[in-house]
């Protein structure tokens, strides 16, 4: 599901915040934000802004979030964590949003965009290792947050789910194309950054951080060798990489997807572990398995904790996903990510 940074929707419901006089908890859908105590009642329609929304520095409306460098994160507020703003419709003077629906996409009509953290790269400036763009015939991995897709907890309640930690690093997708598909050579192998095809660089290709974590698993001989046309997704964590938080001395891929190319679908928790183990590769840390009962507050807490690859660090968050790897009808694959807001916080993000 694409992300809507801004949208119209609904207070659901709005909650005291202890100790606190002039503000208060909103809902909206499955968000928490701290709002001015009596601007908005239940029922009230809204203009939403997620968290990574970088708002337009130009328009009066948003001078209040200059301090903030007019990025919308996740704060705490007398103790109440607060991810999102929410703004009366009528408070936008610049374009004219009362008559869109509930629902309705208006990130582009506000001119906001979307923040990016800066990532840091040992001897990797992608894009001038792009080989073109994400392959058409792959799916982008970018699972949506819970509190944005909250109707998901009841089409799967009572369904059988394995959860997983959300490593902080950056997405890497290696494919392998055994026969001739989508106008490419047979015996292909490409790498993929979460936006670009990247080119191999055959007089130097250890000089991409990608190709290299490829190489060193010796994953394109053995992609080869299985002769299936085949994609593998996960994340790329260690060295120059996110600030390396996991403190490791050297890069590592660990495995969170497989996508059969030809069906077009992903495979289930069991072809994930068997690739895994063909390939000598670690999954992303497995959790544990439960059935589906869950509310978001619930799954917020479920995110909390510390990292299995080095546990003086703050997990990130979870990733949840059916087991079964049935399709969702308003999310596309029957999966969902939840952040730990303490990450968050520590963070900065």
């Amino acid at each position: 599901m694409e992300r809507k940074l801004v949208s119209i929707q609904t207070i659901d419901k709005i909650e005291p915040i202890q100790n606190a006089d002039n503000i208060e908890a909103a809902t909206v859908l499955g968000w928490k934000i701290v709002v001015k105590k009596g601007e908005f009642s239940v029922g009230d329609k809204c203009c939403f802004f997620e968290i990574d929304s970088l708002l337009p520095a130009d328009k009066p409306e948003f001078e209040f979030m200059a301090a903030r460098k007019f990025r919308v994160k996740t704060c705490k507020l007398r103790g109440q964590i607060s991810q999102g703003l929410v703004l009366p419709l009528n408070s936008i003077s610049y374009v004219d949003i009362s008559k869109h629906e509930v629902g309705s996409d208006v990130t582009e009509l506000l001119g906001v965009e979307k923040w990016e953290p800066t990532e840091v790269w040992v001897g990797a400036n992608l894009t001038s290792r792009k080989r073109g763009v994400f392959p058409q015939f792959l799916r982008k991995t970018d699972e949506t947050r819970i509190q944005s897709a909250p109707r998901v907890l009841h089409r799967h309640k009572d369904k059988q789910f394995y959860y997983t930690e959300k490593l902080d690093g950056s997405s890497i997708t290696i494919f392998y194309l055994k026969d001739t598909l989508y106008n490419r050579l047979p015996d292909t192998v490409g790498v993929c950054s979460r936006n670009m095809e990247l080119k191999k660089e055959e007089d130097d290709p250890y000089r991409n951080a990608f190709w290299q974590a490829v190489l060193e698993a010796d994953l394109e001989n053995k992609l080869k060798t299985f002769g299936k046309n085949i994609c593998i997704q996960g994340e790329l964590v260690g060295a120059g990489i996110q600030k390396n938080k996991y403190k490791l001395e050297n890069r590592k891929i660990y495995l969170y997807s497989t996508y059969d190319i030809v069906e077009q679908k992903y495979l289930g928790l069991k072809e994930l572990v068997n690739w895994s183990k063909q390939l000598e590769l670690n999954t992303v840390p497995i959790l544990g398995e439960f059935t589906l009962n869950h509310t978001v507050d619930e799954l917020v807490e479920l995110s909390k904790g510390r990292s299995v690859l080095n546990p003086l660090t703050i997990r990130e968050g979870i990733v949840c996903r059916r087991i079964d790897c049935d399709e969702d009808e308003e999310l596309g694959r029957a999966s969902f990510k939840v952040i730990n807001p303490n990450f968050l916080l520590k963070y900065d993000e």
